[in-house]
């Protein structure tokens, strides 16, 4: 009996020869993923290290230019945040380029004002209407919430 000019042993044979091909491909694939997987952790430490120090140089600067204004309540201001922010920003231009770094730099002017709208909230209900802090505090989120959703609506287009 004719098998259409094949035996069934050739057959039988093709078909282990591709489970082994597909078996080798999946194989393949995991390691593809695992090699760029480890490369990956191997960047994101050298950029944990890189914000790091770039981070540092720039807290230091930051904390410098807080000492020689007057009065000293500005020195506060100038510690932390935008120290961090033009680190940040840095890594980002050299890592993903200047079009993500300038969408990140917008987001962080958004959060800025989302956080300045926080503060006045909480300062209000202090003030005036004489309220505990933590209830302030929990009632201002809301100021948060809708100054930042609707900036990031408007300028962000998120």
């Amino acid at each position: 009996m004719s098998t259409g000019g094949h035996s069934c042993n050739s057959i039988g044979n093709r078909d282990i020869d591709t489970r082994r091909t597909v078996a080798k491909r999946r194989a393949d694939h995991r390691n593809k993923r695992f090699l760029f997987r480890t490369k990956s952790k191997e960047t994101s430490m050298l950029e944990y290290v890189l914000r790091f120090v770039v981070g540092g140089i720039a807290v230091s600067a930051f904390a410098v230019l807080g000492d020689l204004l007057r009065p000293k309540s500005f020195a506060g201001l100038f510690g932390a945040a935008p120290s961090i922010a033009v680190a940040t920003l840095l890594i980002a231009i050299q890592e993903k380029g200047a079009s993500f770094a300038a969408a990140e730099g917008r987001s962080m002017v958004v959060g800025a004002l989302a956080l300045a709208a926080y503060s006045w909230t909480v300062c209000v209900l202090l003030k005036k209407f004489r309220i505990s802090s933590p209830a302030a505090t929990v009632a201002a989120l809301g100021a948060w919430l809708l100054v930042a959703f609707g900036l990031q609506q408007t300028f962000l287009g998120l």
